[in-house]
C-alpha cells in the first residue's frame, strides 16, 4: 500500500507519513542486516548449549578410555606376577622341588594368589610345530597348583577352555617365536574363538633374536562359552621357525 491511496483523514494523513517515514529510512540491505544480527543472536544463545553437549562427548570418551587403559594395565601386571612365578619352574629333569623365595612367602604370595585365583585361566603352548592346525595348550603346573582357576574347565582332549561364568573378560595372546637357521619371511596368525585374532609378521632373518607379539582385548562371552587356539599360515609353511613353549600360550580373567 502506498502514502498515495491513503485517504485525507487524519488518521489516513498519519499513517501515510509513517509509510513514508519507513520507506524512506529503511532500506533493503538495512531489513537483511537486521536480520542477520537476529540470526547471530540466535546462534549466540543456541552455542553454549553446543558446547556444552561437546564437552559431555569428550568426557564419555575419556572416561571410556580409561576404562579400557585401566583393566589393561591390571591384566598386564597380572601376567607379569603369573610370568614372574612361572620363570621360578626348574626344567622338567632338574630333581628338586621349587621353592619360592622367602621375601615372596613374607609378602603372602603364595602360588594360590596367583595359579588358583578362580577367575584366571593361563595355559602354555606344548608344540614349537608352526603350522595349520588347533594348538595344543596346557596347563602350568606348580609345586600344587595349577593356572585354571575353578571358574573354568580345562579340556585336555581337545585343548579346550570353558568359561562357566558369563561377563566381559580380558583375552590375552602371547607368542615368542626363534628362527632355528636362516628364516624367509612370513605371516602366521593366532584365532582365540571369534573374539580375539593375533597375526605375527617374521622378518627374513638368520638371528637368534625371538619375535615376540603380545595381543589383547576385552571380549563378552556368554556362559560356557568354549575357547580353542587356531593357528594358521595363510602364506605357506615357515620353515626353520619354530615356537618356544616358554613365553607362549593364552591367558584369560573375568573382570566384570
Amino acid at each position: 500500500m502506498s502514502p498515495d491511496t491513503i485517504d485525507n483523514s487524519p488518521c489516513g494523513e498519519e499513517t501515510a507519513a509513517l509509510i513514508r517515514l519507513y520507506t524512506f529510512t529503511t532500506e533493503p540491505e538495512d531489513i537483511v542486516l537486521m536480520a542477520t544480527k537476529d540470526m547471530d543472536v540466535e546462534s549466540q544463545q543456541r552455542a553454549p548449549r553446543g558446547r556444552c553437549l561437546d564437552c559431555c562427548l569428550l568426557v564419555s570418551v575419556l572416561v571410556l578410555f580409561a576404562g579400557v587403559a585401566g583393566v589393561a594395565g591390571v591384566g598386564f601386571l597380572m601376567i607379569h606376577d603369573l610370568q614372574r612365578m612361572m620363570n621360578l619352574r626348574p626344567p622338567p629333569d632338574h630333581p628338586l622341588q621349587p621353592q619360592l623365595p622367602q621375601a615372596a612367602m613374607n609378602r603372602g604370595d603364595a602360588p594360590e594368589r596367583f595359579f588358583k585365583m578362580q577367575n584366571f585361566a593361563y595355559l602354555e603352548a606344548t608344540s614349537s610345530e608352526l603350522k595349520n592346525h588347533t594348538m595344543p595348550l596346557d596347563v602350568v603346573s606348580f609345586l600344587d597348583a595349577e593356572s585354571v582357576g575353578s571358574n573354568f574347565e580345562w579340556n585336555p582332549v581337545d585343548h579346550s577352555l570353558r568359561a562357566k561364568q558369563g561377563g566381559s573378560y580380558f583375552l590375552y595372546v602371547e607368542l615368542n617365536v626363534t628362527c632355528g637357521w636362516t628364516c624367509a619371511a612370513g605371516v602366521f596368525r593366532v584365532q582365540v574363538g571369534n573374539s580375539l585374532s593375533c597375526t605375527v609378521d617374521l622378518p627374513h632373518s638368520s638371528s637368534s633374536e625371538p619375535v615376540l607379539r603380545r595381543c589383547w582385548t576385552v571380549s563378552a562371552l556368554a556362559t560356557d562359552s568354549k575357547l580353542l587356539l587356531k593357528m594358521s599360515l595363510p602364506h605357506g609353511p615357515l620353515p626353520s621357525w619354530r615356537l618356544e613353549l616358554r613365553g607362549s600360550g593364552v591367558g584369560m580373567f573375568l573382570v566384570g
